[in-house]
């Protein structure tokens, strides 16, 4: 016991960490959807220790001017790819690459993911994801908090097979994917997957309920998963702490993860009004992936960008999600912010907010979506708004963004768990 109280005394003794004072002319209340006027925002050993209107000096603290600009809390991107980037090369890629060249990649990309005002992302589908999120805890490399899915959980032949594209030589000499390589087909099956992603180290699971659009399948939206298989999912997956993300493009494949308690409905582009009824009485949320809907829509038109095979479907369904999102918003479904990013560039992620809002959705609740409504998705409760006690993720754009939501293209601070990485 003395020498208990001897360490406690010593302890108190050290100094206390300085603190960094942010001055923000503006100040977005993420949980009423309004922009304040000033505020001091007091940050301490990572965390917020204050948050007080106006303008307070703080003594022996490291102030930050943010005069003209508006703090937001640290956006959440809930659907990212941070191993990969899509272009005319990337199906040939994965046999030419070792996956230690996508992980070089990856540093890149998440750092481009940060700056861009992203303080957290959830990855879905990715080998490269849980190793990254280590490098960025362990202080290696820059980048955004991940929550990663690791391997996606499909069906033969699914929009996550790994063999999707195989000749029937290469087929052979590898033989039929199993869970193990997330590939499934029984309920037994999506147990031992939904294990498997945890012995792996996953954050979250996640799965392809239907076709999708990128994948060298012909199919964009059948359903992929028996209800039954996908509740073990859910089940399984309720047992290690995890949510579950739906991969769906089509309704069958849509009406069956909500029925089975998935947490999000990921694109939802053929989304009916009979899903929406089911997903409002399920609390299950929207991340509609918009930017993806429109860059693979764009790059249709481009010969050669992807495989002929893949072609009409991005023409197709891609165009369709921008105006399932503003039926979905009108319907009082929930909506999260999700890019998809990964088949568009890494660090352009803000455009979403724009063509969210040209859908019809309000400027607030986009930022919103990617704020207090991603932290509810991701089932975390100290982020996601500028509030005492929660993780100093705080970023700041010039102007106010609910009245001009252009301003998140312009992030110009950006802070991390109390640490600045871009400043004016």
């Amino acid at each position: 016991m003395r020498r208990t109280a001897l360490l406690l005394l010593a302890f108190a003794a050290l100094p206390a960490q300085a603190a960094t004072v942010l001055h923000c002319e503006r100040l977005f209340d993420a949980r009423s959807g309004r922009v304040l006027g000033a505020h001091t925002v007091v940050v301490r050993d990572g965390r917020i220790a204050s948050v007080q209107p106006g303008r307070a000096e703080v003594p022996d603290a490291t102030a930050v001017d943010l005069a003209g600009r508006t703090c937001l809390p640290g956006w959440t991107d809930l659907h990212v790819h941070l191993g990969s980037q899509s272009g005319p090369q990337s199906y040939s890629e994965g046999f030419r690459l070792d996956p230690v060249d996508f992980a070089y990649r990856s540093v890149g990309y998440a750092r481009s993911t940060l700056l861009a005002g992203f303080t957290s992302v959830r990855d879905l589908g990715g080998e490269v994801a849980p190793h990254l999120r280590d490098a960025i805890e362990q202080g290696l490399v820059e980048g955004p908090r991940i929550f990663a899915a690791g391997k996606s959980i499909a069906t033969t032949g699914g929009h996550a097979d790994p063999t999707n594209g195989y000749n029937s030589m290469l087929s052979h000499l590898l033989g039929p994917p199993g869970p193990t390589e997330g590939v499934i087909n029984s309920v037994d099956d999506a147990r031992q997957a939904v294990r498997q992603r945890y012995k792996d180290g996953s954050d979250v699971i996640k799965i392809t309920a239907t076709g999708g659009v990128l994948s060298y399948a012909r199919s964009g939206d059948a359903p992929q998963f028996t209800v039954d298989e996908i509740q073990a999912v859910v089940d399984t997956a309720k047992d290690y702490g995890y949510t579950v993300a739906a991969h769906a493009h089509g309704t069958e494949g849509m009406k069956r993860a909500v029925l089975a308690g998935v947490t999000s409905i990921e694109h939802g582009t053929h989304m009916t009004d009979e899903v929406m009824r089911l997903m409002r009485e399920h609390g299950t949320w929207y991340v509609p992936t918009l930017y993806a809907g429109r860059f693979v829509a764009e790059k249709a038109a481009e010969p050669g960008y992807f495989p002929e095979i893949v072609r009409p479907k991005a023409a197709t369904i891609g165009a369709q999600i921008q105006e399932t999102a503003a039926r979905a918003y009108r319907a009082g479904v929930k909506i999260a912010f999700g890019t998809d990013q990964g088949v568009g560039p890494h660090g352009d992620n803000a455009r979403e907010f724009l063509y969210m809002v040209e859908a019809g959705i309000p400027a607030a609740y986009a930022l919103q979506a990617a704020t207090v409504h991603a932290a509810t998705v991701l089932g975390v409760d100290d982020q996601g708004a500028i509030e005492t006690g929660h993780r100093a993720d705080i970023i700041a754009v010039p102007g106010d963004p609910v009245a001009d939501i252009a301003a998140v293209l312009d992030v110009q601070f950006v802070m991390k768990d109390g640490e600045i990485y871009k400043s004016p």
